[in-house]
């Protein structure tokens, strides 16, 4: 079996020991480095090339910092972002920075696991709290568009849309469409190309902003 390789960095040593535990008897995952600073963060991506490394918002040196080093120079790592409050301007941040996922602490061991493997098989997660907060914000477009931003989506895209701003899966996504998990991802990324956005959530969140659009695509 082919292991997820992860690096966990935080500087609460109980709270780090009981994650890597926890990971340790997922299967298919690997602890291969932790830490507690920025500083760790990028020394122990660039020395193990970790596939997923999950780091401590508020860790010694800057969690934003950490996650700017660590995509400069291991691009092929998908970072996620770990904390315990929050502040949804801190969210939005991180996952425009480059960050592929935003757990709370607390989070069970089982839905730690989900995410690092939805993060590493190339889908965005962010905790459904924090979503449910984001999509809640009328002011919370990650971008402006100066037209409409459905206007260059086909009929097909529209509805792969529809489905990322329910906050399905490429699997759900594909079975509700009756196409593959492939074929949904190559849609996800059209889309996102033609909206301007970096992240499903920044899509979503467009869908949500517009009360027009998410009449049309989400009735």
């Amino acid at each position: 079996m082919s292991h997820i390789r992860v690096i966990v960095v935080d500087d609460h040593p109980l709270f780090l020991a009981g994650v890597v535990h926890t990971l340790d008897t997922e299967p298919d995952i690997a602890v291969v480095g932790e830490g507690s600073s920025a500083e760790d963060a990028l020394r122990l991506a660039k020395e193990c090339h970790p596939d997923v490394i999950v780091l401590d918002f508020n860790m010694p040196g800057g969690g934003i910092k950490a996650l700017q080093g660590v995509l400069a120079l291991t691009p092929s790592t998908k970072p996620m972002m770990l904390s315990g409050a929050v502040e949804l301007d801190q969210v939005r941040s991180a996952m425009q920075t480059g960050a592929w996922g935003f757990v709370l602490k607390g989070v069970s061991g089982t839905e730690l696991a989900r995410s690092i493997r939805l993060v590493h098989g190339g889908e965005r997660y962010i905790a459904p709290a924090l979503a449910a907060r984001l999509f809640a914000l009328p002011h919370a477009a990650p971008v402006e568009l100066q037209s409409d931003p459905l206007v260059m989506l086909t009929s097909r895209e529209r509805r792969v849309l529809a489905q990322i701003a329910l906050g399905l899966s490429n699997k759900e996504i594909g079975s509700n469409l009756s196409i593959s998990e492939k074929t949904v991802k190559h849609y996800v990324t059209t889309v996102l190309e033609k909206l301007g956005v970096r992240t499903r959530v920044q899509a979503a969140l467009i869908v949500r902003h517009r009360s027009d659009i998410s009449r049309d695509l989400l009735s």
